[in-house]
């Protein structure tokens, strides 16, 4: 049975597996957007935002909200912050793997000289 931890990181995942949706990050990340704004660097249909919106709001990664007939976009942290934890245990992984390179790297140029 899945937790609801990992079904929550499935989702953020998946909303950032998009490099539309990942755009859209970015983009609130410098200001709050509206979906005109949102949807202008991308061809597509407003109809195919609001399903990548709706993917991103379900993640819990944007907050909208409506002012009149604009509905804005505002970015939500908690769960970068979610997935940046998750990421951080692996962190220990990689590093060690670049520790592994850096001497590999040294030992060749010492065999040169």
């Amino acid at each position: 049975m899945v937790n609801q931890n990992e079904d929550y990181l499935n989702q953020i995942f998946h909303a950032l597996s998009d490099p539309t949706r990942r755009t859209m990050v970015q983009l609130m990340s410098e200001k709050e957007r509206s979906i005109k704004d949102l949807a202008e660097p991308f061809d597509m249909s407003l109809t195919a935002i609001s399903k990548h919106i709706k993917v991103l709001e379900r993640a819990n990664l944007l907050e909208r909200n409506v002012r009149g007939r604009t509905h804005f976009c505002k970015l939500k942290t908690d769960s970068l912050d979610a997935a940046k934890e998750w990421l951080r245990f692996y962190e220990r992984f990689w590093n060690n793997r670049f520790d592994l390179l850096e001497d590999e790297l040294l030992n060749a140029k010492k065999k040169e000289h």
